[in-house]
């Protein structure tokens, strides 16, 4: 986990393939190893939601969903309203030790 915080912590905007590219040198596995493993952790949680639960990763948050009703929005151009379905919405809360690591500059260094 600390080796994820370490490359979300970094100051650029990483792409998938270059996130997947970094996780597999810092873990030592293959890039092809890295994307299954990814891959599995993904399906695993979209699971976990579907059935309307959380995923609680110590150290860095909890994942969730929200369930939100229905409701009547009015369109702001045509004043016309309309019917908004329910939907489940992602959520996540950060970790109070993500949110330190993230208030402090090279882990320990006070921003």
């Amino acid at each position: 986990m600390e080796q994820l915080l370490m490359i979300i912590l970094t100051n650029h905007i990483m792409n998938n393939k270059q996130f997947l590219a970094e996780l597999s040198k810092r873990c030592n596995l293959s890039v092809t190893e890295t994307e299954k493993n990814a891959e599995a952790l993904i399906n695993v949680m979209e699971s976990i939601w579907h059935d309307g639960d959380s995923v609680n990763l110590s150290g860095f948050g909890l994942l969730g969903v929200r369930k939100k009703k229905e409701r009547v929005s009015v369109s702001p151009s045509t004043g016309v309203k309309m019917l908004v379905p329910p939907k489940l919405v992602l959520t996540y809360k950060p970790s109070p030790v993500l949110k330190e690591k993230v208030n402090t500059k090279n882990y320990g260094e006070e921003v």
